[in-house]
């Protein structure tokens, strides 16, 4: 009898591990989350417009409907503007030269970069645009770059290519790839 009674409670014993090892499945992410702080905006901002000056030139004007600055829990402090952005550029005479909008952008403060991304659209001076989906504006080399397809649209002609070089007024720019050219004729204008 005392031996069937050992059989027995080794086979609840193991009944029972088996089924709390069975029914206490977690998700991987669930746990790499335990004792982690949710990264929460130090500053959010609603329709926000900021100027950025150059011994008192205006140089930038950017205009967002939402701003979300991180920093901390970040490795680089990052401001988030995730319904969009309409940025103005100015030359040294206060005179418009350039304008880019996006439905999403970020900035890296320590990079001194932004990333443009979904209907990019910049347009120069000059009325020569540029559509693509994504680019970064590298703010210490006055330098746009993209990666992805770009569509350049002049008076004269329409190139498409992938991958873009510019600088910061988008005065001058080089395709990498040019994928196709479309001329146009006055009667197309």
């Amino acid at each position: 009898m005392f031996m069937r009674l050992v059989k027995h409670s080794y086979l609840l014993w193991f009944i029972t591990v088996g089924l709390l090892t069975c029914s206490c499945q977690n998700d991987r992410n669930e746990v790499m989350a335990i004792g982690k702080k949710p990264v929460m905006p130090m500053l959010v901002g609603k329709e926000v417009t900021m100027l950025y000056s150059d011994s008192t030139l205006l140089k930038i004007k950017l205009i967002t409907p939402q701003m979300q600055q991180y920093e901390r829990d970040v490795k680089e402090p990052i401001t988030i503007m995730p319904k969009g952005l309409y940025v103005v550029f100015y030359d040294n005479d206060g005179k418009q030269t350039t304008t880019l909008k996006a439905d999403y952008g970020v900035r890296y403060e320590y990079s001194k970069r932004m990333e443009a991304k979904y209907n990019v659209e910049v347009v120069n001076v000059n009325g020569e645009k540029l559509n693509t989906e994504h680019l970064i504006w590298d703010e210490q080399k006055k330098k746009i770059i993209s990666n992805s397809f770009v569509k350049i649209t002049t008076a004269k002609e329409i190139i498409m290519g992938k991958g873009l070089e510019a600088n910061q007024d988008f005065s001058q720019y080089e395709i990498k790839e040019i994928t196709g050219s479309i001329k146009l004729d006055d009667s197309q204008l």
